[in-house]
């Protein structure tokens, strides 16, 4: 904490502020926007920061990361139309609001809300990551394979709930794609098919980007027409304090969701937002009126999400396995940048947790600041037809890609692999798991082949090592609760948990 203290004060320089409060605009920007995502700004400003120094690249990433998460607000409250799934379940209250003449109360909530739950996932990150280093140190390479196993399973099952196989598949592919090019331990080349460019595996920024920017272009291009539902003006910018502070067992509840949703290798912001909105209904004493305009209703989604990026970085950080497809981009630009994630990263860069905590704090200020000030701008801003957008995150798109080592063959690549998993979404296999799969394949690959070779092929340490044993537990728990009968039961347990607690406080009160 005293570590964490002082990089606050260090890292308040003109140049990082500057840096920090344009990232945080140019974030929040892209969140608003129907159709830009927060993986396609972290993924575009990877790009444009990548000779920057370490410290700085961070300071924007981190931004920008944050203000994308909060920035669909915006657009979910004045158009209920959320800017991407971040912000989908705030829109079902916030837009609401606004039709009541209260989008500015909305806004100010939403932001108040986006800024308590970045602060305590910071806190979640600063305190749980020793820990995780501490138990990661005792990883093997049985370990981590089966710990890129569980990524890849995991996020497969929860961003696709209703078929998890799609995921799987998706999944799958993307491990496929992660082992092409020469194989690291005996040096042979697999899977290029004699094209030299592909000798040296696929680089993950171009998947990245491809993945999340070209089907979003041609959606958008397809068929998106906005402005019809905006709100015509924000109204007083003013929270209800009140309610916040009798809403702290909400903000609590969410803070805790939006961190525990977070730390699952792949999940993301959106499925921490609807889970913390669920819950939140579940508790209140007027569920009926979700959906209506209640205040609630935004502020429990606002929280987890945020919560969510803290969540997200702690095992980029101490595992080098991401927690969110943003953060999945984060992992690329560290490993861009030289910074290795993992178990070694306290003894490498001993104060780089505690900094990436403060980035954090100072990301909470900065759209604190940019949200309130940008709200009666949003109307303005959201008027600008996005397909006029479209062409030039297209041609960011492509400068990035070729940015990394000056080689055209990212950019057909970039474009390739954008095509093929916009067919794939068309058909209902999620890119999440896929990028997660390229990005954790490498892992997944080595590790278990050293762990084959460490043990003369024998499968004994799987079952022998008592933290393996822990993984394959978790690995076959995430494929039971895919059956309908074991969500059926957890779902009772979890409703007669939550009418319990509402009948106690009931009774207190």
């Amino acid at each position: 904490m005293q570590q964490f203290f002082y990089e606050i004060y260090a890292l308040a320089t003109p140049i990082n502020m500057a840096v920090l409060f344009g990232s945080v605009i140019t974030g929040i920007i892209f969140g608003a926007l129907p159709g830009l995502t927060a993986t396609l700004a972290v993924a575009l400003l990877s790009t444009v920061t990548f000779s920057l120094p370490v410290e700085l690249a961070m300071m924007s990433l981190i931004g920008a990361y944050v203000g994308a998460i909060y920035g669909p607000s915006h657009s979910s409250i004045l158009m209920g139309i959320p800017g991407s799934a971040a912000g989908a379940a705030t829109a079902l209250d916030g837009y609401a609001l606004a039709k009541q003449g209260r989008a500015g109360e909305a806004i100010a909530t939403a932001t108040v809300a986006s800024v308590i739950g970045t602060v305590l996932g910071l806190f979640a990150l600063i305190a749980i990551s020793p820990v995780l280093v501490a138990l990661a140190l005792n990883f093997t390479s049985v370990e981590f394979f089966l710990l890129a196993l569980f990524g890849v399973l995991i996020c497969g099952s929860l961003t696709a709930p209703d078929m998890p196989v799609k995921g799987w598949i998706a999944g799958l592919f993307g491990l496929l794609a992660s082992s092409i090019g020469i194989e690291t331990i005996q040096g042979y080349q697999r899977f290029t098919f004699g094209i030299p460019e592909l000798a040296g595996g696929i680089d993950i920024v171009p998947v990245i980007l491809g993945g999340f920017a070209i089907p979003q272009i041609i959606r958008v291009l397809r068929d998106v027409h906005l402005g019809e539902r905006l709100a015509s003006s924000v109204g007083s910018l003013w929270p209800r304090w009140g309610l916040i502070a009798r809403s702290k067992m909400c903000i609590a509840r969410s803070g805790a969701i939006g961190v525990g949703i977070g730390v699952i290798p792949g999940v993301g912001e959106d499925i921490a937002a609807w889970s913390a909105y669920d819950a939140a209904k579940k508790a209140d004493r007027d569920p009926e009126s979700f959906g209506k305009g209640n205040v609630t209703g935004v502020i429990a989604p606002e929280v987890a999400n945020n919560a969510c990026i803290g969540g997200a970085i702690i095992p980029v950080l101490t595992l080098g396995v991401p927690g969110s497809p943003p953060a999945a981009m984060l992992l690329g630009a560290l490993n861009l940048h030289g910074v290795r994630p993992g178990p070694m990263l306290s003894f490498e860069f001993p104060s780089f947790i505690p900094q990436m905590g403060a980035m954090l704090f100072w990301a909470s200020i900065g759209i604190l600041i940019c949200g309130l000030t940008m709200a009666r701008l949003s109307v303005l801003v959201l008027r600008i037809p996005v397909a006029m957008l479209m062409p030039i995150i297209a041609f960011l798109a492509v400068l990035g890609s070729y940015a990394l080592g000056l080689n055209i063959f990212n950019i057909y690549l970039m474009l390739g692999f954008g095509i093929v998993v916009y067919f794939l979404e068309e058909m209902g296999y999620p890119v999440a798991p896929l990028v997660i799969g390229v990005l954790l394949g490498g892992m997944a690959d080595v590790s278990i082949r050293r762990a084959l070779l460490g043990s003369l092929g024998s499968i004994e340490p799987f079952y022998t090592r008592p933290l393996a044993l822990i993984l394959i537990g978790l690995i076959i728990l995430s494929l039971m609760f895919q059956s309908d009968r074991m969500r059926g039961l957890m779902e009772r347990g979890w409703n007669r948990l939550i009418q319990r607690r509402s009948t106690d406080t009931g009774a207190a009160g």
